[in-house]
């Protein structure tokens, strides 16, 4: 059994964490850094599909980690909500792409990574580039949407810090720098 003051300091200790916790989720860089001027859906062959185009201003002290080979996962997400008045909306379809962004010091190159595809850009501008948007990307079947009921698109778009190296995550605990992100929220379209 613990005696009180290790149990003081443990309770101490959590209420830390927590606090951390929540200040990292409130933080109002976090918008800052990330625009969203494009993000719309289509109708493809079967599918909605979803189109989305970010501007992203990136902190030094990320930019600092990222050309001392240190890479970063940046991560889009989309989720197809249909409203519903009597319950909470309805999950239709959920989207996710991770891109790894890293520099490889030895032939002074950026790899960009997404899935098992990679490719090598020159500059870091042109590597944040090719994951700062994407064309054709496939939110949902056709098939799983009622034409008469309303649906919206819920967008994020964020640096994940939880793919940094351990050490890296522990010693970010508070700096606001690395909470990269932004979110938007736009009605469904699926005309012709």
């Amino acid at each position: 059994m613990l005696q009180p003051p290790v149990r003081r300091q443990t309770m101490q200790g959590l209420l830390a964490l927590l606090l951390a916790c929540v200040c990292l989720l409130l933080n109002p860089a976090w918008a800052q850094n990330v625009e969203l001027p494009t993000v719309r859906t289509s109708r493809g062959e079967g599918t909605l599909d979803l189109e989305f185009a970010v501007r992203l201003s990136l902190p030094r002290a990320v930019e600092d980690a990222m050309h001392r080979g240190v890479p970063v996962y940046f991560v889009a997400e989309a989720r197809l909500l249909r409203d519903r008045w009597y319950w909470r909306d309805e999950r239709v379809a959920r989207v996710q792409r991770t891109w790894r962004v890293a520099y490889q010091p030895l032939t002074g190159n950026w790899r960009v990574g997404l899935g098992g595809l990679n490719q090598t850009h020159a500059t870091l501008t042109e590597a944040l580039s090719a994951v700062s948007r994407s064309a054709g990307w496939k939110l949902a079947d056709l098939s799983q949407i009622d034409p008469d009921k309303s649906y919206y698109v819920d967008f994020s778009y964020r640096l994940d810090n939880a793919q940094l190296p351990g050490p890296m995550q522990f010693a970010l605990g508070g700096q606001n720098d690395w909470a990269v992100g932004g979110s938007r929220v736009i009605k469904a379209e699926f005309g012709p």
